[in-house]
């Protein structure tokens, strides 16, 4: 993809946007010999850069700076009249610019910085097209590593890390750099489709927890007035301390929809004599192979989801249903199975009323605990603190809402493309966090632009089709194979 005067209009609009330029101009170093590359040109050539494809290299800033057309080069001080004659812009200058500015900024500067150009490549019209968000990470190898892992790498802060991938080519194991999180914009649960544009990111060395890193993230996020309401994550973030994770997004009134890590599925103590399993409360003679149900894998046949969607459907049944919302203090209340009419129980006796198509309990308990005995039981916040969420796990409303994750892995997939923006090993060759941060965020713009052209083009066809009494392009979908034969 070239870099055009159109996509020169649209970079210099979100950096205006975002209304960092100014203020870090203020902040840069004075004295001496005055500075002939402005903050703003500096921000533009990164981008330019970046958008033409090329590595995030310092060099492939000036180049792109000094490529432009004559008019840009005069307009952005590219090319100014000294009294020696005209001069243009020389690499030095370049480094010298982005060294004193990430310098000048510092560690909270450089985090306003770039929440505010990510969220400046998200357009008015699509800011409140959704609330719901999807959240990953992925590696992020620095240039210089270390021969080992006792050995000193040239980037301090960087640090050893491990990856899963299933990159062809690519093994698990030890890599180092940091870790990148991205906050992707998916579509509501059943509605419209919305472009997936990465909302914020964020750049830690491995040796810092990602997911406490991702909760201040989101609340940043809230903080700046974005509204939070599904937030879709893989066992990575949930297998975490509730503490870290479930309770401050919790606060934030946000709705989980993560999956569980095989450590916190099926039974996990009980509550009053309810059973705790995959964050609800059941009741204590509900048949134990009702709570070793797992997620289907991603090859089920039609039998195999419809078999596993109608034994979920059975143990709903012996769920404890809320009653009440939760209060201010985090507290609700759920109801017997029993007494909502979802099964008979010999201990509730206007159940057995009840049609026989329900669940009859047969050997209810001798000693009927508080959860038998009452109506209804209180629950406190504590209880399922880290496995509680929006839908019932592993059933099908979850797995439908969960499926909207895979809109991180895209945004992630753009990021490492080859044949674009390439975001790996080797396409940013500057050392420290702060540095790789900030050409990370320009590749995140650039990708949003992209992304929003793709999606906007798509709409259009759409409508142009419609018009015409044709039917929309259906994207293509993954081809399932069929289970192997027995020999």
């Amino acid at each position: 993809m070239s870099f055009d005067a159109v996509d020169l209009a649209a970079v210099e609009t979100i950096i205006d946007a975002a209304g960092v330029s100014t203020q870090w101009e203020a902040a840069m170093p004075t004295g001496g010999r005055p500075r002939q590359l402005p903050v703003r040109t500096l921000l533009v050539g990164i981008a330019a850069a970046i958008a033409d494809d090329r590595p995030a290299h310092l060099s492939r800033v000036h180049r792109a700076l000094v490529g432009l057309g004559e008019p840009d080069r005069v307009r952005l001080d590219i090319v100014v009249d000294g009294p020696r004659g005209r001069h243009t812009l020389t690499y030095r200058q370049v480094e010298r610019t982005f060294t004193s500015l990430v310098r000048a900024i510092g560690p909270e500067g450089l985090v306003a910085l770039c929440d505010a150009l990510v969220e400046a490549s998200v357009p008015d019209a699509h800011k409140d097209a959704t609330t719901s968000v999807a959240v990953d990470w992925t590696d992020h190898a620095t240039w210089a590593r270390p021969t080992g892992p006792d050995a000193v790498g040239a980037d301090p802060d960087a640090s050893w890390g491990h990856r899963n991938t299933n990159t062809p080519g690519t093994k698990d194991g030890l890599f180092f750099g940091y870790y990148a999180q991205a906050v992707t914009m998916v579509a509501e649960e059943g509605g419209a489709a919305v472009a997936e544009l990465v909302r914020r990111i964020c750049l830690h060395p491995p040796s810092v927890d990602p997911v406490p890193a991702m909760a201040a993230l989101v609340g940043r996020m809230a903080t700046a007035g974005v509204a939070v309401g599904d937030v879709l994550a893989d066992s990575g973030y949930s297998y975490r301390l509730p503490e870290n994770w479930a309770v401050p997004l919790r606060r934030l009134g946000a709705a989980l929809v993560h999956d569980l890590h095989s450590g916190d599925r099926g039974p996990k103590g009980t509550h009053q004599g309810a059973v705790l399993a995959n964050g609800n409360l059941w009741c204590p003679a509900i048949p134990p192979s009702l709570l070793e149900i797992i997620p289907l894998g991603r090859a089920a046949t039609d039998a195999e989801i419809a078999a596993h969607d109608a034994r979920f459907a059975e143990a709903l049944r012996y769920k404890l249903g809320r009653i009440s919302a939760t209060d201010d203090d985090g507290y609700h209340r759920v109801a017997c199975p029993a007494a909502a009419g979802k099964l008979r129980c010999p201990l509730k006796s206007e159940s057995m009323a009840l049609g026989y198509d329900r669940p009859e309990i047969l050997d209810p308990p001798t000693h009927p605990p508080p959860c038998c005995a009452q109506s209804s039981i209180t629950v406190p916040p504590d209880v399922n603190a880290k496995t509680r969420q929006k839908h019932d796990y592993p059933g099908p409303a979850f797995r439908s809402s969960y499926s909207r994750r895979t809109g991180v892995e895209r945004s992630f997939s753009t990021f490492k493309d080859p044949a674009s923006t390439d975001v790996r090993r080797g396409w940013c060759r500057l050392m420290g966090r702060a540095k790789n941060l900030v050409m990370l965020t320009f590749a995140t713009v650039v990708r949003n632009l992209r992304v929003l052209a793709a999606f906007e083009a798509r709409r259009a066809d759409d409508a142009r089709r419609s018009a015409a009494g044709q039917a929309p392009r259906t994207r293509r979908r993954r081809r399932k194979l069929p289970p192997p034969t027995a020999a």
